[in-house]
């Protein structure tokens, strides 16, 4: 009999949320466990990328947006698109956990494209309701709601006390992204 999976959920305003997951992400990959990352909203090239691509069983969805706008500064037309394109890169990714192609799901900023529309909230709701009792799932974000908290076995909120941005300090290749 296999264990049985757990939900996490990383949220909130600090840094570290998608840190967390990819280092989880790394652990079970570790211990020959099939792992499957979507990154929703997320346009541009993250360093990890790299990496995560020589670990043979760690599987990236880099699910772009439409536009290399951020979500709030689009056209309805371009969050359209974005929605599409978030929803079909979770369904793939649930294709690969039916087909027992995954133990660890993480659904990277998951919780940030629910909140601004353009990933579809009843596909998560539905995965999380349905989950195999196996797998793993990991959900990121910043502002989750008690639909990710009261159904998660780990919550965990990074709260931001101090950041450089916030002194006008850009985000650096390597260390934010």
């Amino acid at each position: 009999m296999s264990e049985k999976g757990l939900i996490h959920v990383y949220y909130g305003d600090g840094k570290g949320k998608t840190s967390a997951a990819l280092g989880l992400a790394v652990r079970a990959a570790g211990c020959g466990k099939k792992v499957v990352i979507i990154q929703f909203i997320k346009g541009w090239k993250c360093g990890e990328h790299e990496s995560l691509s020589k670990i043979t069983n760690i599987k990236l969805i880099k699910s772009k947006p439409a536009s290399s706008k951020f979500i709030h500064d689009m056209t309805e037309d371009e969050k359209s698109e974005t929605k599409i394109i978030q929803d079909e890169s979770l369904r793939k990714a649930l294709a690969l956990v039916e087909e027992s192609r995954c133990d660890v799901l993480i659904l990277d900023e998951a919780v940030d494209a629910c909140n601004l529309g353009v990933l579809d909230v009843e596909l998560i709701e539905d995965l999380i309701t349905e989950k195999p009792e196996a797998l793993e799932l990991v959900i990121t974000g910043h502002k989750a709601d008690d639909r990710f908290i009261k159904r998660a076995d780990y919550v965990t909120e990074m709260k931001k006390h101090k950041h450089p941005y916030d002194e006008g300090i850009k985000a650096r290749r390597g260390i934010e992204f």
